[in-house]
C-alpha cells in the first residue's frame, strides 16, 4: 500500500494542464519551472519512505 506513493510524482507531472501557467512566480521562475523542480527532492523523499518501509516490511 505504501508503495502507491510512488504515483504521486508520476501523476503529478503527467497532468500537464494544471501547471502549464505563469505565475505566481517564485523567485523570478514562473510557475511552470518551479513546480517540476519541487518534485525533484520530493520525488527523493518518497522514494525514500518507501524504500525504507518496504525493506523493514521483508
Amino acid at each position: 500500500m505504501i508503495r502507491l506513493l510512488l504515483l504521486l510524482p508520476f501523476i503529478g507531472l503527467m497532468i500537464v494542464p494544471f501547471y502549464n501557467i505563469r505565475e505566481p512566480y517564485l523567485f523570478g521562475f514562473p510557475f511552470f519551472y518551479w513546480y517540476q523542480l519541487a518534485w525533484v527532492p520530493l520525488t527523493s523523499l518518497l522514494t525514500y519512505i518507501v524504500y525504507r518501509s518496504v525493506r523493514r516490511a521483508d
